[in-house]
């Protein structure tokens, strides 16, 4: 079984694939929703990349799903890191955390400079706030603590219908 076909398998066993025909969207793009607020933010960044490598290069939402997956995979850097700060390999998750917060809003920002506050029905403003404080507090604390608590961890609203 290759890789998509096991994304496929995968999106359907998630509570998101039930509700993507009544709210348009792709069951994978609401699946990333489901997973990040779950705290599986490595299957968030892989149920988004299955859609986002579909699609390919030249679709309209390539960087706006490029910029979702950045945020996410920042947080598999600071989810390793806190469960292992003392490994040779996660320990040192931070600096890359803050460079793929900050890789995504560079990928989120033009479309809320070419679409207003709102795409895809969610509101922007909420993404790049979140990878610019996740950035700054691994800066203020110059690379030694991890900003990310398990106890209180973002929560992204789903995608409304309106907010497209």
């Amino acid at each position: 079984m290759n890789k998509s076909t096991r994304m496929e398998a995968f999106v359907g066993t998630l509570g998101a694939s039930q509700d993507a025909v009544s709210f348009g969207f792709d069951p994978c793009y609401l699946g990333y929703f489901e997973c990040f607020n779950e705290q599986r933010y490595y299957e968030a960044h892989d149920v988004l990349e299955h859609l986002w490598l579909k699609d390919g290069k030249n679709a309209p939402d390539y960087a706006f799903y490029k910029g979702l997956i950045q945020l996410a995979g920042g947080f598999v850097h600071l989810k390793l890191q806190h469960s292992q700060p003392g490994h040779p390999k996660h320990g040192r998750r931070l600096q890359p955390a803050r460079r793929l917060f900050l890789l995504a809003v560079d990928n989120l920002t033009p479309y809320q400079l070419s679409h207003g506050p709102h795409y895809q029905g969610v509101d922007l403003e909420i993404f790049l706030s979140l990878g610019k404080l996740m950035a700054a507090r691994i800066e203020e604390k110059e690379f030694l603590s991890n900003p990310w608590d398990p106890a209180a961890p973002p929560i992204l609203p789903l995608p409304a219908k309106d907010l497209i």
